[in-house]
Parts: structure tokens; sequence; C-alpha cells
């Protein structure tokens, strides 16, 4: 072969060498590249899927018309597609009518024997159920209804206007009725009214006949106390149990039906008048609206300081734009309002996340009554004259605000603030709970009690397995360690949750007798070492001295496992759990913080137990071998050149690792009890974010408040590993920095 072959085939390789050098590094190039637009696609879909929850609410003008009246308006409603108007008269006509045009679909009379109609209230949206208190002192019920069907694939609605209880109506008493309120239950009937400046009313037992499924009424005594304000308003509970008293004046007395006292009495507003007051979803909460615009909410609590155990307890303030309003309507089926005023301005608000979603000015004047859709997505004005104006409602997702999310709410039929997760119930009343609190709570305490199990092991192991333990040891330990990250965490998870839990349980005193025989075994054993004749210690190499603890920890859990039910019934009258929970008040949960600590723990080691293990072996040894020469020992190479020199690769150990248990999805699913509590004690169980997310998020209707709220978790959940990983890299560098010169 020539010299000019030589140099062709050697610059062939030149050029080879080069272009694999290049496709390797587009291919490196492109695959960061192609992590990092993964990680920021991640990112733009969880805000996509997240900012509809804090959008405001829409109003836009759908319509106006007018229909042909000649009295005005008790009532105003819209049935469940907002296809079908309902107005109730003074007089006691009744109009049903296309709500998007107007066209009257049927005309009727109520059936109030031509006594007219002295009063009016609803039970409430769900059940449309219609009390008409009546000149002569009687109260007649009616319901709107409405059925559909079909015809020629066409849906048709036909509305409808019942009697439940008869035509003739209820007699309460012998005057007219200036206010009226009713709550028909499951098991009871409760009519109450005032007459002559005086509660009157009666009650009926329901007895089901289980033959016939025919209900009968049974009169069932109940008592009124003698008022000392002066009454104009009265409202009764869901549960009929409590009965409002209201002044115009903004007095108000609270009664309990059971015992017929009054259980509490005050003012709803310090200075203002009352002008309307409405119950929310539920029955649970009163809404009362001043005379300035003042809304305030209210509901029922225990208080053991006073002799009714009860009082109405203030809630939230709300602040109308409107001096004057016209109606205070409550959504159906959750829990917001609005405040519409007789100059047309509308105030959207919710009451939980105590937002106020819109102010507006809308267009109609004179406004004397209002009707929201039961899916709150259209909204109905009338205006003096007969004048009517339509409008559709966007307002998706009230219920979530920053203080919703984070902060202590006061929740309904709770006796104090607190932080709740409650994302779903088996009634329709039920209000959504979406603190993050006792999630991010539980997800920092299982990675709390992980690290503090993995951390001093994993650490401690791979400091010796890299710097003391022999090469041929380190090469079966090191490989048999990182094989326990190949097992799967579901198996771990099923292991913790139905073997280690109840193990747990039943061995409690030697549970704790390990963490603290075992370090006091370890140190006598070493004692008992170096008493032993060098001669003997010389048999062992150097670098395999773990390998005789093993017998000696093996003995330790064995004996303690042993010895636990007579350390229990010597020290603990035979039960530890009862004497943590009867004598030191320390509620246990067999699913608790401890044996996901010990599950999860183990997950976690191999994890910083590799990365530990390479920084330090990687530390090189020309460093270790000049501090020993110039007189330093083995332990204080160790400490002052070899840890420093590795901090930031054991820095970044134990940030993964954190990241990793922070992430941790089926350990915690399966052996913490999903309970969203916030509770240090090692004994409780929690709920961390992402096994919330893993639990509820195949049960979410797409693209609602609560889908939308998991993908919120989600998002909390990644910019906390970004936050830690970021700080994990400043601080790393930092290390490197000032240890890199050694």
């Amino acid at each position: 072969m020539t010299q000019f072959d030589v140099q062709a085939a050697a610059s062939r390789r030149r050029h080879w060498r080069q272009w694999k050098d290049r496709a390797t590094t587009a291919t490196i190039t492109a695959g960061g590249v192609s992590v990092l637009v993964a990680i920021l696609l991640i990112f733009f879909y969880l805000l996509y899927e997240i900012l509809p929850l804090f959008e405001s609410a829409r109003v836009e003008a759908d319509g106006d018309y007018r229909i042909a009246v000649d009295d005005r308006p008790l009532y105003l409603a819209l049935e469940e597609q907002a296809e079908v108007a309902l107005r109730l008269g003074e007089q006691g006509s009744v109009l049903f009518f296309d709500a998007r045009s107007g066209a009257p679909i049927q005309r009727t009379q109520l059936d109030t024997g031509k006594v007219p109609i002295s009063s009016f209230s609803l039970e409430s949206e769900a059940s449309r159920l219609m009390a008409l208190g009546l000149e002569d002192g009687r109260v007649l019920l009616a319901q709107h209804n409405y059925r559909l069907s079909y015809h020629d694939g066409q849906r048709q609605i036909r509305p409808s206007i019942d009697y439940p209880r008869g035509t003739s109506g209820v007699s309460l008493a012998q005057a007219p009725l200036s206010s009226v309120a009713v709550r028909d239950g499951d098991r009871a009937l409760t009519m109450i009214g005032i007459s002559a400046g005086k509660l009157v009313g009666k009650r009926w037992r329901k007895e089901e006949n289980f033959l016939t499924g025919e209900v009968t009424l049974q009169p069932v005594a109940l008592s009124l106390p003698t008022l000392d304000i002066t009454a104009d308003r009265v409202l009764v509970g869901p549960v009929q149990r409590w009965l409002y008293v209201l002044s115009n004046g903004g007095e108000y007395r609270l009664i309990d039906l059971q015992s017929g006292a009054v259980a509490d009495r005050g003012r709803l507003f310090e200075h203002d008048t009352l002008n309307q007051v409405r119950f929310l979803l539920g029955g649970i909460s009163l809404m009362a609206a001043s005379d300035r615009g003042a809304i305030t909410q209210f509901f029922v609590v225990r208080d053991s300081d006073r002799p009714s155990g009860h009082r109405l307890q203030t809630v939230r303030h709300f602040q109308s734009q409107n001096s004057e309003l016209a109606q205070l309507l409550t959504e159906h089926r959750r829990k917001g309002f609005l405040a519409i005023g007789r100059d047309g301005q509308v105030d959207i608000f919710h009451s939980t996340a105590q937002r106020r979603l819109l102010s507006r000015q809308l267009a109609p004047k004179n406004v004397i009554s209002a009707a929201i859709a039961p899916r709150a997505d259209a909204l109905l004005v009338e205006t003096s004259g007969g004048q009517l104006y339509r409008y559709k409602l966007h307002n998706e997702h009230p219920e979530i605000s920053w203080s919703v999310l984070w902060d202590k709410i006061w929740y309904e039929s709770y006796p104090e603030p607190d932080y709740i997760w409650q994302s779903s119930a088996s009634n329709n009343d039920f209000e959504p709970k979406y603190s993050f609190a006792p999630l991010a709570f539980g997800t920092l305490k299982a990675a709390f009690y992980a690290m503090l199990l993995a951390a001093p092991l994993a650490i401690c192991g791979a400091i010796y397995t890299a710097y003391f333990m022999s090469s041929p040891l380190r090469r079966k330990v090191k490989p048999i360690i990182e094989l326990m990250e190949a097992l799967p965490t579901v198996i771990l998870g099923f292991l913790a949750g139905l073997w280690l839990a109840p193990f747990i349980e039943k061995n409690l005193p030697s549970v704790f007798s390990v963490f603290l025989v075992m370090p006091m075994a370890i140190l006598l054993t070493a004692w008992g070492w170096s008493r032993l004749p060098l001669t003997f210690r010389q048999r062992i190499p150097d670098g395999i001295h773990p390998v005789l603890l093993v017998p000696v920890v093996l003995a330790v859990v064995v004996g303690c496992v042993m010895l636990s039910a007579p350390m229990e019934q010597a020290f603990f009258n035979g039960d530890m759990r009862a004497w943590l929970t009867n004598d030191l008040g320390v509620d246990f949960d067999q699913r608790n913080a401890l044996v996901v600590g010990v599950a999860m723990g183990f997950a976690v080691i191999p994890t910083i137990f590799s990365i530990a293990e390479d920084a330090i072996f990687s530390v090189p040894k020309h460093l270790s071998y000049g501090s020993l020469a110039l007189g330093a020992t083995t332990w204080q190479s160790l400490v002052g050149v070899v840890l420093p020199t590795a901090s930031p690769g054991i820095f970044s150990a134990l940030m993964i690792g954190m990241g990793r248990a922070v992430g941790e999805t089926m350990i915690v699913l399966m052996a913490t009890g999903n309970t969203p509590i916030m509770d240090a004690n090692i004994f409780e169980g929690m709920r961390t974010l992402s096994a919330n997310i893993a639990v509820e998020i195949g049960e979410t209707e797409v693209d609602s408040t609560h889908f939308r709220v998991l993908f919120l978790a989600a998002f909390v959940l990644f910019m906390f590993t970004f936050c830690v990983n970021t700080v994990a890299e400043v601080v790393r560098q930092r290390l490197r920095q000032r240890y890199g010169n050694l």
C-alpha cells in the first residue's frame, strides 16, 4: 500500500469520525431539546386546562319582547332547558310562555276561590313548590311542573300547575297571612305564617302504607312562642327544625321548633334595614340583603355557651353595587347568587369562594322581577309594563378562588373554619370542598417520613460502600441495591397495605424497640470486635466487616418481634394502641405515615444510594491519598476532603430522592388510607396530591370544575418539583464552585 493510500484511508476515517461526532451531537441535542419541549408542552397544557377556573362571569343580551299581562309579578321562573318561562301574577294569574320569543303557551288561574293573595313563598327552586297565603287565612300549595315528550324527533315541553295537597288549601288563621313558609319533607310537612303579628302554623307527620304506597298526614302538635318583635317575614329550614322570624327593621329570632323556644336573637345588620332574604341551595345558609346593598350570609352553628346550644352565625359579607335591590336570586345547583337592582345593575357572587364574578349595568330600567335558569346559563328580567329581557350567562367555574384552595373556609354545618377536601357526596345539595392544604400537607408529610428513614441509611450506606468497602464486595452490593429500584411500586404498596400495616399494628412495641436496640446492638458489636485478639481480627479481610453485622441485625429484629407480646403486656396493659389513644390522646390508624415511611423509604433508598455512591466513589483518589500522606486519619480524610468534594452529587441525590418521594403515587395510594387531614401524627394517614389525582381523575366529568381542579393539583405538583429542582441545581452549582478546587 502506498503512502497516498494510507493518507487517504486515514482521511476517510477522520471524516467518518467527524460525521459520527456530528451525528451524535445532533442526536443528543435533539433529544435534549425534545425533552425540554415536552416539559413545556406539559406545562402549557396544564395551563390550558386550569385557566378557565379563574375566568370571570359574562352576560350577553339574547333578545327582548313584551307579554300581555295586567298585574304585577309575584314570581318568575325558567324551566330546565330555559325554553319555557312561568309568570305568576299577584292576582293569581299564571302564564307559561316561550322564554325565547314571549309567545304564550298556556294561561290559567290559580284555584284560590277568588280570595286575594296576601303573601307568597317558594319552598326551594328544586321542588318548585309554591305557598300562597290568602286573605282568609288559608295556605294554597301549588307546583309548576314540566313534562317532556318527543314528537317526530322534536322535543316538546308541556307545562302544568299541580296542587299536591288539593285545591281547598289549609286553614292556618282567621285573618290574612302577611307572610307564609312551607317545608315538605319525606317525613313531615310544616306550614307557618304570620297573621296579625302572631305566629301561626301546623305540622303533619307523613305515614306511608307499605302495601299501597299511599301517604297520609297525621297532625302533630307544634309549639310556637310569643314574639317580642314585629314579625314581617318567616322562613323554615330544610329539616323543619329551625324557624327564622325577621322584621323589616333587621331584627331576627331563631326558634327551635323541637322545643318551641327562642334559640337566638339579635340583628342581621348593625344599622341597615332588611330588603331581601333568601335561602341558598340546600336551605342551610340564609342570604339577607340590606337597604344599602350589603349582603350577609348566615347559618346556624353549635355553641355550647348558650342554653339552646346553637346560634345564628354571621359567616361572610358581600357588597352589591345596587343601593335598592329588585331581586336576590340564588342559583339552583350551586352556592351562587345574583343581586339585581331596580336600575338594571347586576352583581354575580359565589358565597363560599367569596368572589364577585361580575358587576355590570344591564339595559332594562325599573326592574320588578327576574329569574335564573336551573343550569345558571340564562337570565330573564322583567320591567314595568310586561317588558322582558333575556340574557345568556357564562359562569362555568365560580367555586374556585385563592381562599377556597389555600385558606380555612367556614362550610355549612361545620363548627368552625377548616381546611377540607371533599369533592363529592351522595346528595344534590352538597357543596364541593377543594382545599389543597390537606393534600399539600399530606404530600410533604409522606415525603418527610420517607426521607427521614431513607436519607440516613442511603447516605451512610453510600459512604461506606464507596470509601471503606472492599472492591469485590462493592461489586456485589451496589448492583443488588440498585436492583431494588426496579421493583414496581405497586408491589411495594400492595405489601405495605396488606402485610406491613397489619404487622406493625400487631407488633408496635417491637417496631419501636428495633429503633432503640439496633444502634446499641451495632455499637456493642463494634466494641466487642475491638476487644478480640488482633490475630483473630486480622483474619477478616479489610472492607468486608459489614457482613459480620448481618447476623446481628437479623437477631435484633427477630428478638424484638418475639418479645413484642411480653413487652406489650408488661408496659402497656396488653394493648399499646389503646394506651396511645387513651393515655396519650394519640389517634392510631392502621394505614399511617409510619407504614408509608417504611415502604416509601425502601423505594427511595436505591435512588439516593446509587447517585451518592457514584459521587463519592468518583472523588479522585489522589485527594484522599494526599490527605493520608499529610497525616490525616481515614475518617478525617473522609470528612475534610472526600465528602466536601462529593457534596454536589450527594445533595443532588437527596433532592432527586425527595422528588421521587413527593411524586410517588401507588405506595401512598395503597398504604395511607387516603384521608385528607392535616395532622403531623405519625400514626395518622394522609392523602397526597398525586394519590388524589389517581383516585379521582377517572370519576370526574370532563371539563367540570372537579376535572380542572385535579389538573390544577397536577400543576401545583409540577411547580413544586420544578422549584425544588431549581433550588437543588443552584445549591449544587455553589457547592461545586466552593469545593471544586480541592
